[in-house]
């Protein structure tokens, strides 16, 4: 057993990385400024997409993409309800109303054949995640929605990394939103990222995340601004600050090299756990230009063949000083959002019953994975079964 606490997460942060926030400070530029238009163009660059806007969380990149492509009262908005609430909460705050797609249990995300199940005639947008940066073939998303005059917003909160028949979330749908939250593969502590190819949509969206305004401080305060502005409509305070600028673009040299200890974590994982009874991972890729993000290793514990729950077991991990998760409770399951499950989600409720996320970040050693691994197989065995696991 571990003699220290293995986190579920933990951000991986080195020394140039801290030095670039503090070269920022130093430089006396704190709000939206030149570190921030350097970051979008980076992103950009990285996504091939032209339009990048940074702002200060993933949810605010979905409320002003929603915002931006119109959507309103008398909408609906087709999403998964296995994501973080965040999602139906825009769609809320915007008098639209969130309709609820089933996923697909080996990918724990949504699939065209899903969404088309709920689609109603009022859907002017769908919303579909990659779930733990797995990709789920957004081409056949968009080519269902685009066909019926729907528009598709990525929700890519997890997709940093991801690659989706070879390219980034946001190429091939109107608009994507990232995360820069500190468990993410790619994280400023705070932080989100709006891509499109839409030049209409990103101006408008840059518009609304700073008060309608058409110039931001950057524009007016720099030795080439001026201070006039005009608000163009009531819009919101979402802008994404330097400091926290320069942490994701030095996060983002060093991207390929995480990613790639992220997929040998995973590896090991996959190895290992595919010999215990009872445990089945998140299908892997399909194809030889998909990509897996590894945000977060996931897998459903079947309390018959495991002889434990999921519950039981993250407990069980707990006491071996290992923090295990879940991801996520289901939207349509918190007391705020329950008159919204109009249809059946039968796979939905399958998985949120079943699913666990194991620790999985850059910094973890050999060591930490091997003791995830030594303390599973120490709790999924017939003897937990008999011992009461169920």
């Amino acid at each position: 057993m571990r003699t220290t606490f293995l986190p579920y997460c933990r951000p991986t942060l080195d020394d140039d990385e801290i030095a670039s926030v503090v070269a920022t400070l130093r430089a006396g530029w704190l709000t939206s400024g030149p570190a921030v238009a350097e970051f979008e163009q980076a992103f950009a660059r990285a996504a091939e997409v032209p339009h990048a806007i940074a702002l200060n969380s993933c949810t605010a990149a979905l409320h002003v993409a929603l915002r931006a492509m119109g959507v309103g009262p008398g909408d609906d908005v087709v999403m998964p309800s296995l994501t973080f609430v965040a999602g139906a909460q825009c769609v809320l705050e915007l008098g639209a109303r969130p309709v609820f797609a089933d996923i697909d249990p080996r990918t724990f995300s949504v699939s065209a054949r899903t969404i088309e199940a709920a689609l109603t005639e009022r859907t002017r947008v769908v919303i579909a995640m990659p779930y733990a940066g797995r990709p789920l073939d957004i081409d056949a998303v968009v080519s269902l929605a685009h066909a019926r005059g729907i528009r598709v917003l990525e929700d890519a909160a997890h997709a940093v990394g991801t690659l989706d028949r070879g390219r980034w979330a946001g190429a091939r749908a109107d608009a994507a939103a990232y995360s820069f939250y500190a468990t993410k593969n790619l994280s400023t502590g705070e932080g989100g990222m709006l891509v499109t190819h839409d030049a209409v949509l990103a101006e408008r969206a840059r518009v609304l995340a700073l008060h309608g305004m058409d110039r931001d401080a950057w524009k007016r305060y720099s030795a080439t601004g001026s201070w006039r502005y005009d608000v163009r409509e009531p819009g919101f305070k979402y802008n994404l600050a330097d400091p926290l600028a320069a942490l994701g673009l030095a996060g983002l040299e060093r991207l390929d090299a995480r990613q790639t200890r992220r997929a040998e974590i995973a590896c090991i994982y996959t190895e290992r756990i595919a010999a215990l009874p009872g445990l089945q991972a998140q299908a892997e890729v399909d194809r030889d230009d998909d990509r897996m993000s590894w945000c977060m290793y996931a897998l459903l514990v079947d309390p018959v063949r495991a002889g434990i729950t999921r519950d039981t077991l993250v407990e069980r991990l707990r006491d071996e000083r290992i923090g295990a998760s879940v991801h996520y409770i289901p939207t349509h399951r918190f007391s705020g959002y329950r008159a919204l499950a109009s249809t059946p989600l039968p796979m939905t409720e399958f998985v949120a019953d079943r699913i666990l996320s194991l620790p999985l970040y850059p910094g973890m050693s050999d060591d930490d994975v091997e003791s995830v691994l030594d303390a599973l197989e120490r709790s999924v065995t017939p003897r937990a079964f008999a011992l009461g696991g169920r």
